[in-house]
């Protein structure tokens, strides 16, 4: 599936350059110096050049260029004196960064990796778009660029509500243009399992139904590993690496209902909220479970969760499994049981080859600092975050406030979360900063700072239309400023640029939240549930 941004139709397409050198791109490049006194023009005579080792960036180009009806063939082979030419460049510094040369007669994207030119590419193709019609300057000069964090990402829980194939698939697309390289996959909970285990098929055919809305209600829906495997390729086109995330030992009631033999109890609230930590058969169970999702997911990393256990640990002072488990071991009580199920699953990741990811929770078990990937999400514990930092774990911040994307983002909006205030997409565009000066880490703290990842829950986003009102344009926000060095931040520019994003979502029928006019869009009602369909949530 291209995603198709614009039909010009025409054979001759123009490169714009800005007042100031500035540029309409998203995120914001480190260096511009373009000039309107010179022009280049691409045309159908043109080829792109490439190497075979960039063989899939010049056919991804190729497709979006056809899409806006300029068909340019791609040539492994010869010298390239006109047209686009993809190269690799030793000499840049970040595995990630590009240069975009627009000369009279040529463009040159050089990447440091095939990323880098793919980056190159997405700059190009939003120039392209962005630029004004007929009649405009067209510009010469170059792009210089790199991003400030490796990890820039977004979650998505399809455990709460599911979005399938198609939606996933335009929001990869979007990710992609604007320089986003991670998607967690939030895909099991309480209310859902989404992937087929086929060693365990009822995990899905029972745990897939219904959702947040309708617990344990209506047919099954989930990704098949056919699903999976293509949602996979597609992404990794794109330079996006998907992170499953399997949540234990909480959060495993729609597990539970599907093979109950394996389920820990939990509270009146929170029902088989968790899996019997006690029990031997259970490591087993779930192994398999992660050699199978292991062997769909190329990604380095398992995400388990680890979070809100206490939701259902309760149940574990008297499951006699549990208890013979402390006994036997030697442990305390049952936190202590909880950090033993944390480290032996972390035994069973490292046996597949990956890396355990999961929340800020982990911390609390001390796990292995070289073999673990943390999670910082909950902002009103800064010491969490110390923590992970001077223990010089990898660290990827994405806290309630300001990455949250199912808080409510506008005063007027009624069905989502708050916590003394909300995510407004300053808030997201100014981060990570002024935590950073808040809290004073040193030099060697930042470094474990991976990136950042902003996360929607879905509880209260039960459709497409939601989906993209809760998503943009803060994920436009979160993705310069994961990407844009904090000197190069101007949030009034982004402002303007974010027209551009606007005519796109408005081509492609998203249904965004208008920063210029909150009217235009209407807030869409949340998803209500029994017992709990107050507009505003408050909770925590």
């Amino acid at each position: 599936m291209l995603l198709v941004l614009v039909g010009l139709g025409l054979t001759c397409l123009p490169l714009m350059a800005q007042p100031g050198g500035d540029v309409r791109i998203i995120p914001r490049p480190q260096q511009a110096a373009l000039t309107s006194t010179s022009s280049h023009a691409l045309t159908e005579g043109h080829a792109i050049h490439a190497p075979a080792a960039l063989a899939a960036e010049a056919d991804y180009l190729a497709e979006e260029l056809a899409a806006r009806g300029l068909n340019l063939k791609v040539r492994h082979r010869g010298r390239a004196a006109i047209g686009v030419v993809l190269k690799l460049c030793d000499t840049l510094a970040s595995p990630e960064a590009y240069r975009l040369d627009i000369g009279s007669h040529r463009v040159t994207i050089a990447g440091s990796t095939p990323a880098g030119v793919f980056y190159g590419i997405q700059s190009l193709l939003q120039l392209l778009d962005n630029a004004p019609q007929a009649g405009a300057t067209l510009p010469v000069g170059t792009l210089t660029d790199a991003p400030r964090y490796a990890w820039r990402g977004f979650m998505l829980d399809e455990a709460r509500h599911f979005f399938g194939r198609e939606k996933v698939l335009q929001l990869l697309d979007l990710m992609a243009r604007y320089k986003l390289n991670r998607l967690h996959w939030h895909l099991t909970d309480e209310q859902g399992w989404r992937i087929e285990i086929r060693r365990y098929p009822r995990l899905a055919a029972e745990g897939g139904r219904g959702d947040w809305s309708h617990m344990g209600q209506g047919p099954a829906r989930y990704y098949t590993q056919d699903d999976i495997r293509d949602i996979v390729a597609y992404a990794a086109r794109r330079h996006i690496e998907i992170i499953p995330e399997i949540d234990m030992p909480g959060h495993a009631t729609a597990a539970n209902r599907a093979y109950p033999e394996y389920s820990g109890g939990g509270t009146k609230a929170h029902p088989e909220f968790t899996f019997n930590v006690g029990k031997d058969s259970t490591y087993t169970y779930l192994t398999d479970i992660l050699r199978e999702v292991g062997g769909l997911f190329p990604s380095r990393y398992l995400h388990l969760g680890g979070d809100e256990v206490a939701y259902g640990i309760d149940a574990w002072r008297t499951d006699p499994h549990v208890q013979a488990l402390i006994e036997r071991e030697g442990l305390a009580d049952v936190k202590q049981a909880e950090a033993y199920f944390m480290h032996r699953m972390t035994d069973s990741v490292r046996t597949l080859d990956k890396t355990m990811a999961g929340w800020d929770e982990l911390l609390d078990h001390r796990p292995d600092t070289a073999s673990t990937l943390i999670f910082w999400w909950r902002h009103d514990r800064t010491a969490q975050l110390r923590k992970s930092l001077a223990g010089g774990y990898r660290t990827v911040l994405c806290p309630r406030r300001p990455l949250y994307f199912d808080f409510i983002q506008h005063a007027s909006h009624k069905w989502g979360r708050v916590w003394s205030g909300f995510c407004p997409v300053e808030d997201v565009y100014a981060f990570p900063d002024p935590l950073l000066d808040k809290c004073g880490f040193s030099d060697a703290e930042r470094s474990h700072i991976v990136g950042l990842q902003a996360n929607l829950w879905t509880e209260r986003v039960q459709n497409a239309e939601r989906l993209d009102f809760m998503t943009w344009p803060r994920l436009c926000a979160l993705a310069e400023a994961a990407w844009t060095q904090p000197g190069r931040k101007d949030f009034a520019d982004f402002s303007r640029r974010l027209d551009d994003a606007y005519r796109l979502f408005d081509r492609l029928g998203v249904y965004y939240f208008d920063t210029r006019d909150p009217q235009r869009h209407p807030e869409p009602r949340g998803a209500e549930q029994a017992g709990k369909d107050t507009p505003m949530d408050f909770r925590d």
